[in-house]
């Protein structure tokens, strides 16, 4: 049976199609030069960023749930080249208001008559987002944020929601295995967070959460929910006015301390990703405000996620790795998260993760050495070697927003030391080194039993040996398809050699006509083909190393 979101689907994906079509042959283009055959191009900086900033255009004329999808990629490094980043780091979830009497049929159907309900409802919004709109009124002689979900934006939202997932295999035919895995993840991830950022009755048991967990920590304010008046579409809260934390010149004439709010913002993150498993997920400057008193304001709880007690314990791993710059062990936690293929070169890796270190310590790079790693990584052809699995995608967002933001407070702003205080406070370090002795014990254990159980058993197998009865089962692992490339190539070499001289023959025996051996020589055409294709280096994706800070100051110069 075709539903109406369906057939609203089906229009959808004709419009992203033609929207997305130029694009698509452009990239395709680039891996062959003539879409079905030829070499393949190299693009430069300048040609990515033009292309960049179409599908900047692109997502804006699609709507609400492309702008989302835009946000969402432009913190997905596993997925698009730096150029992309850059452009699509602009997009601003700032769409005109619904008229007011849309808006008021949503709020009326969820609490009766307006008037009503509040003592006083300006009915011109104080911001207006791509699902929902902000506005302000009175309850119980208090100021209060009502924030109200945009008419018919569920039908909308699902049928692109179709046409995202319809969307995948056309995609993946254009990119490579480790860019295809992490898509299908963003494309799971976007579905579930843009679903339950539209449950507002989701967003206040998150706010309420929250809350509770910080109610002993006066340096940050989070809004208290009306909780009659609020509801699956309509959430009404504490009104709490401040400065936007990126407006650096009033917080300046406020005398308020840029640094130490930084060290609160990054702190704050800490707690909600390692400590209690559930954080604000989206810490853009318009989420966030400082009051006169330099606390800081957190708005908007509907982008929310939580963290599995695994990924939180690698977390803490990796950040005592990083404050002890233990290159081995930041990479070995990152293949334990599932972050980093373990196929990727460790050398290249390990140097790229040392840059980072440096420019997340606020470290003057000097510019020979980010070239010298950046031709290294290039001259290194590999699947793009970062993934993203579902649960970290989230916490890869707010690491990225909130490192923005702290650099914008304070250029020179250490992470890692601010961090390596927070782990060392709560105790992590002494509880990693507890567990690393109850390894080395289990480890030590082991090899006192191997001592034991080793000779008599090499001791039976030299017996079986001496009277001839030892069978040996060899399994070859073959994860990258040599046994059968090499096979295709024998293959297709003796096609081209029976070819050629079959060719060779008719042209010598059949002089009058040449044209029994151009037959013979067109037939031999697709295996010569096949097997120059077969010899042809498979080429990646080339990666380049991305660093906040350095590429923030290269925008700015060229601004």
């Amino acid at each position: 049976m075709v539903t109406l979101v369906n057939l609203r689907a089906y229009w959808r994906f004709l419009v992203v199609v033609r929207q997305f079509f130029p694009l698509i042959v452009a990239y395709t283009r680039d891996r062959r030069k003539y879409v079905l055959f030829g070499g393949s191009r190299r693009v430069d900086t300048e040609t990515r960023i033009e292309r960049a900033e179409i599908l900047l255009d692109s997502l804006l004329t699609l709507g609400p749930t492309f702008i989302k999808l835009g946000q969402l990629l432009s913190t997905r490094p596993d997925i698009l080249p730096a150029e992309y980043i850059d452009v699509l780091s602009s997009l601003q979830d700032d769409v005109p208001p619904a008229p007011w009497e849309e808006s008021r049929q949503v709020l009326e159907a969820e609490l009766g008559p307006v008037d009503d309900a509040f003592e006083d409802f300006d009915r011109d919004p104080i911001s207006g987002a791509s699902l929902g709109q902000v506005y302000t009124a009175r309850y119980d002689d208090e100021p209060v944020a009502v924030k109200v979900r945009r008419p018919g934006i569920e039908d909308l939202v699902e049928a692109d929601l179709r046409v995202v997932r319809w969307s995948l295999p056309l995609i993946r035919r254009f990119i490579g295995q480790g860019r295809a895995f992490s898509l299908e993840n963003l494309a799971d991830e976007f579905a579930k967070t843009i679903r339950q950022e539209m449950d507002y009755s989701r967003e206040k048991r998150i706010l309420e959460e929250i809350k509770a967990n910080f109610a002993d920590s006066p340096e940050i304010r989070i809004p208290r929910p009306i909780d009659a008046r609020s509801g699956p579409r309509v959430l009404t809260m504490e009104y709490l006015p401040g400065t936007k934390i990126n407006d650096v010149e009033t917080l300046d004439e406020k005398g308020i301390d840029r640094t130490q709010l930084a060290t609160t913002l990054q702190r704050v993150y800490l707690q909600m990703i390692v400590d209690d498993g559930v954080f604000h997920a989206d810490p853009h400057p318009g989420n966030l405000a400082v009051t006169d008193d330099g606390e800081v304001i957190f708005y908007d709880f509907g982008m929310s996620g939580r963290v599995e007690p695994f990924i939180q314990e690698k977390i803490i791993d990796f950040y005592v790795a990083v404050a002890n710059q233990n290159i081995d062990a930041i990479l070995d936690t990152l293949i334990e998260m599932g972050t980093l293929s373990p196929e990727a070169d460790r050398q290249v890796m390990g140097d790229v993760m040392e840059l980072a270190i440096a420019d997340a310590r606020g470290e003057d790079i000097e510019q020979y050495r980010v070239q010298q790693i950046i031709e290294q990584v290039e001259s290194t052809i590999y699947e793009f070697p970062l993934r993203l699995p579902q649960d970290l995608a989230l916490v890869l967002r707010v690491a990225t927003v909130v490192e923005g933001v702290c650099v914008t407070l304070d250029p020179d702003f250490d992470f890692i030391s601010v961090a390596t205080d927070y782990l060392e406070e709560e105790g992590y370090y002494e509880e990693t080194a507890r567990q690393l002795i109850q390894k080395g014990g289990k480890q030590v254990q082991e090899t006192s039993r191997a001592l034991f159980e080793v000779p008599p058993k090499l001791n039976r197998a030299l017996d079986r040996v001496e009277n001839e009865n030892l069978a040996v089962n060899v399994r070859l692992e073959d994860e990258n398809d040599v046994l059968d490339r090499l096979a295709r190539r024998i293959v297709y070499g003796l096609f081209v050699a029976v070819g050629a001289l079959s060719t060779a023959i008719l042209y010598a025996f059949e002089g009058a006509s040449v044209v029994p051996a151009a037959v013979a020589a067109v037939l031999t055409l697709p295996a010569l083909v096949a097997l120059y294709r077969s010899f042809r280096r498979k080429k990646g994706i080339r990666a380049k190393p991305q660093f906040t800070r350095q590429s923030m100051r290269e925008r700015r110069g060229r601004k």
